[in-house]
């Protein structure tokens, strides 16, 4: 099986505005408060490295591992592998996503955080592949809305790789 990947599709100079624009956005609309950042790991955290450096706001940082994938579909299971350290009862807390595809995955883990009580709730997207939706989230910071193609580097990857690629690139198998 061979594999092609697209030239970039989405440029490091693309990303990396779009990072900061949403980082000024965020940072203006948490004025004032301290907010517990999450980031979904693994396919989150370049994303996740780049706009935390950028938010200025007070901030702590936590993590979820979860995974629903299988090669290039959802599985629909959704196992969380690694839950947060922190309690966020209370706590304004920004939710940080790599790609919103099915939906399935974060509606499952937005329902597991609201059932901790938190003071608010809101999530941020890299990239929101509305085409495929089953399941609605609301979303209140989206980088990019792209097409059905399956999608691989800035962290996201296919079977643990290419997610060391800088830029986001269209993937596809050969047969």
């Amino acid at each position: 099986m061979a594999m092609i990947i697209s030239k970039p599709f989405l440029t490091v100079e693309q990303i990396q505005k779009r990072v900061k624009e949403l980082a000024a956005r965020i940072s203006e609309d948490y004025e004032g408060k301290e907010i517990l950042s999450v980031g979904i790991l693994k396919g989150a955290f370049m994303f996740f490295a780049d706009i935390v450096k950028v938010i200025q706001v007070p901030m702590t940082i936590d993590f979820l591992i979860v995974s629903s994938y299988a090669k290039m579909e959802s599985t629909g299971e959704i196992k969380i592998h690694t839950d947060l350290r922190e309690d966020i009862k209370g706590k304004d807390v920004l939710l940080i996503e790599d790609i919103v595809d099915t939906g399935f995955t974060l509606n499952h883990i937005r329902k597991l955080l609201l059932e901790r009580q938190p003071a608010s709730l809101k999530i941020c997207t890299f990239l929101d592949k509305k085409p495929r939706r089953r399941v609605e989230v609301p979303l209140d910071y989206i980088g990019f809305e792209i097409p059905e193609d399956y999608v691989v580097g800035y962290g996201l990857d296919y079977e643990n790789r290419f997610r060391n690629l800088p830029y986001i690139a269209i993937f596809k198998e050969s047969k």
